[in-house]
């Protein structure tokens, strides 16, 4: 009979998840760096080979390490250890058991959107760079940055080929609505929201689209709160895994975990600073977007159009209502 060594396990698989295996993206040897004096050591930085010898020497995991159910993996999932690191949902659990979430409850983005409470779509597409003459704004993912939705004056399209990637004569967003670039970007899990005005613009295929249903307890001002919570973003980094050279979460991102108010009004109370912040940064816009108008002598383009924060506080009440 071939040998078993002491730490093989019929039913399981060992996988590391560790961040370092003692390479740089350049193939060369990564050197642990004091954090002290800022400059690197002549120690290795390989994380792998301290889980491994910790299961051959001790038969003992780490916190980058575990056993896995060999019968639990599904074939695209088993060359992608990250997947299996677990500390993320650890944490959003324990913060779930807190005081401050007394009450709540916790669902899966996937659950919220298959329950009616949140709706959910994707960018309109990536017109060619040549159709980018018009003035209609087309949005990259490296436009969605700390929380806004940042225009660029350079990239836009014609209301005809805008209304192409529509499908129709209105890009379906709606005020406030929460963005996040789902593939090809380091920014991935972070979430922006469509300010009034920004309605009208061609986003790209590689966003994801979310927005609180009339039937949700919150609205997407909580959405956001919930959103940003480091124990919930923490969770997207077990679900990046690399298409060829460009991250990518598929459909993974119906995994993510956030908490779930036992009503609007916790909700409200919760996410208040979110909401005086964005709607007060909107008041802001709207005065500044009225004078720019009126002066007629500046070059600043912020928005496809100028709204009234009033209009839509008002709209959202009655929705609410």
């Amino acid at each position: 009979m071939p040998h078993k060594p002491a730490w093989f396990r019929e039913d399981k698989v060992f996988v590391s998840y560790a961040p370092t295996v003692g390479i740089n993206k350049d193939g060369e040897e990564l050197l642990v760096v004091d954090p002290a004096t800022g400059l690197r050591t002549s120690e290795i930085d390989d994380q792998i080979q301290a889980d491994v010898i910790a299961l051959v020497d001790n038969l003992e995991t780490t916190d980058t390490s575990r056993w896995i159910d060999l019968g639990s993996l599904g074939e695209q999932l088993f060359a992608v250890p990250n997947y299996f690191d677990e500390r993320s949902i650890r944490d959003f659990e324990s913060m779930m058991e807190s005081p401050e979430f007394e009450g709540f409850s916790s669902q899966a983005i996937g659950e919220l959107i298959r329950s009616g409470m949140l709706e959910s779509s994707h960018g309109h597409g990536s017109p060619s760079a040549d159709f980018r003459t018009g003035h209609v704004p087309y949005i990259k993912v490296s436009d969605i940055r700390a929380g806004q939705v940042n225009i660029n004056p350079t990239n836009r399209v014609p209301d005809v080929v805008a209304e192409r990637f529509w499908k129709g004569k209105e890009s379906g967003l709606k005020a406030f609505d929460l963005i996040t670039p789902i593939r090809t970007s380091k920014n991935i899990g972070e979430f922006a929201l469509i300010m009034p005005g920004q309605e009208r613009v061609v986003l790209t295929k590689e966003v994801l689209v979310l927005r609180a249903s009339q039937t949700a307890p919150f609205d997407n001002f909580y959405l956001l709160w919930a959103m940003t919570l480091k124990t919930v973003r923490r969770q997207w980094d077990r679900i990046v895994f690399m298409q060829t050279n460009r991250e990518d979460v598929g459909k993974r991102y119906e995994e993510i975990r956030i908490p779930v108010p036992p009503a609007k009004e916790v909700a409200d109370n919760h996410s208040k600073a979110f909401r005086d912040y964005y709607l007060g940064t909107q008041k802001l816009r709207d005065d500044f977007l009225t004078y720019l108008a009126g002066e007629d002598k500046h070059y600043i383009f912020m928005s496809s159009a100028v709204a009234s924060v009033d209009e839509i506080v008002d709209a959202d009440e009655t929705e609410t209502e």
